[in-house]
């Protein structure tokens, strides 16, 4: 069976955020008290007193939390899970890279509930039936976290743990270029690639189908023709809405169909050292292509023609390795994982939490082929 799950409303126009007093008054039962999930830097930055300011006319109480930088742990979205139950809050707004927003659709999910959000790693246990409506806001154009029905976080034991179901779905999604033109280039194009990745995974793996691959080809267009410009000239309006767009379009295709096995590799990466998950993901893909190819020509060949290439399989490598090269990706691992061998990464793609992505590829792999492109990814010059 092949389903295309709703998506939530989505909003798009640069500063469009100062209609997020709107916004909530349209949400169900017009919520009063809202908590604001945000990044500690944009909250450094002024962009919590934007949000107190577009919510201020309709007499909205805001409650914030922005103790995050980097990826999430599990004890502090319990945290704010615990301040949202504190204060009774109606509705849950979260601003920033896919971190925010997963902690965000994470505490609208949980905070209804009295349990510990590990509780519900790994749909271990059904998520509350009625979560709070929740407001998503990316500032990065790449995890789609805005369009998915999937969260991640980092459990107690130091591990990547997510939860997934119709309850982290959002309300509403809000893309407004204004608040990525900060964005330092590095993380552009590492979050931009992510988006990328996302895309050609959920139109060539075993779970694809045509109405899906719409938006996941569009998607790719929209990153081949915007990527470069917007790492290049980061003030570029249209370029950011077009990686916005690029990266909503791209989170609606995975929740349709899921990744494959280059997001097994970063996941593993991002298990065992620091590695941006946009970068370890397009040098997941990187590496994988060639092995990939044979299994999903076709499907290959149209994401060739969707990036301006030839409709040719083959083609394929050499785009995504000089689209890599445009946007200044750095390939090689050796400075983040000095000591990390192919065999200790191939170990960490074979654990449980990481066989739904390599079950998802359109090539069936042995530990033998996880060996082989553990290799591929670490000897990457």
């Amino acid at each position: 069976m092949k389903t295309l799950l709703p998506v939530p409303e989505i909003a798009i126009g640069a500063g469009r955020i100062d209609q997020l007093g709107a916004d909530i008054a349209g949400l169900p039962g017009a919520p009063e008290r809202v908590l604001l999930v945000i990044d500690r830097f944009l909250a450094k930055a002024g962009v919590a007193e934007r949000i107190r300011a577009a919510l201020a006319a309709g007499r909205r109480t805001l409650s914030l939390w922005d103790d995050l930088a980097g990826e999430p742990s599990g004890a502090q979205i319990d945290a704010a899970a615990d301040l949202a139950r504190r204060d009774r809050v109606q509705a849950v707004v979260g601003i920033g890279g896919g971190s925010a927003l997963d902690v965000a659709k994470l505490v609208a999910a949980i905070a209804p509930g009295a349990a510990r959000v590990e509780h519900y790693a790994f749909c271990a246990h059904p998520l509350p039936a009625r979560p709070l409506p929740a407001v998503c806001v990316p500032t990065t154009a790449g995890t789609g976290s805005e369009t998915t029905h999937t969260a991640v976080f980092t459990n107690a034991a130091g591990r990547k743990a997510w939860a997934w179901g119709p309850e982290l779905a959002a309300a509403k999604a809000i893309l407004d270029s204004s608040l990525t033109v900060s964005l330092p280039a590095t993380l552009t194009a590492a979050t931009g690639i992510d988006a990328l990745v996302h895309a050609v995974e959920s139109c060539t793996n075993a779970n694809r189908f045509e109405a899906n691959d719409l938006l996941a080809h569009a998607a790719i267009r929209l990153v081949a023709r915007h990527l470069p410009t917007a790492v290049r000239e980061p003030q570029n309006l249209a370029a950011r809405e077009g990686m916005l767009v690029a990266s909503c379009y791209a989170g609606i295709a995975i929740n349709n169909a899921g990744t494959a096995i280059a997001h097994n590799i970063a996941h593993a990466l991002g298990s065992l050292g620091k590695v941006h998950h946009g970068r370890a993901a397009g040098l997941g893909l990187r590496a994988s292509l060639p092995w990939s190819l044979d299994a999903s020509a076709p499907a290959f060949a149209a994401v060739a023609d969707a990036l301006g290439g030839p409709r040719d399989a083959t083609a394929l490598p050499g785009l995504i390795e000089r689209l890599i090269g445009a946007v200044g990706l750095k390939t090689s691992l050796a400075d983040e994982l000095p000591g990390l061998t192919p065999e200790r990464l191939a170990l960490e793609m074979a654990l449980p939490e990481n066989e739904a992505m390599r079950r998802s590829s359109a090539r069936p792999s042995t530990d033998g082929d996880l060996l082989h492109l553990a290799r591929a990814v670490l000897t990457a010059a």
